[in-house]
């Protein structure tokens, strides 16, 4: 499998960070392209049309929009690079969504609310 892969990204973004983290831990290679996100490139406008934010990943010229759903597709394409990020037991597969879910509506809504 060809494996050109490029983050279309704002380094201080949790979300992006959390894509950042998924893409070391199966320890792919990619392309970090830094997004300006009062002058967006006109590769994200055209890989994310709908919602305009980052982070974007592309895989093979696919784009893939939302972190969770980015560090999902991670774990399915490259299965074989690391143990997988989700248990395969579904009690531990829902408690380890539930803990996602809970730094995503507690905590990272607080930093972004009260910035350091």
């Amino acid at each position: 499998m060809a494996r050109e892969v490029t983050l279309l990204d704002f380094w201080p973004s949790m979300f992006g960070i959390r894509v950042r983290v998924a893409l070391a831990e199966k320890g792919i290679r990619y392309e970090h392209r830094e997004e300006n996100l009062r002058n967006k490139s006109p590769l994200l406008l055209q890989m994310n049309p709908v919602h305009k934010k980052i982070p974007v990943l592309i895989h093979n010229g696919k784009p893939i929009s939302e972190s969770l759903n980015i560090v999902q597709y991670i774990d399915e394409v490259w299965r074989d690079d690391a143990p997988l990020f989700l248990p395969s037991d579904p009690y531990q597969r829902a408690q380890a969504r539930f803990w996602a879910d809970f730094v995503d509506q507690k905590v990272i809504k607080t930093f972004t609310r009260y910035p350091i």
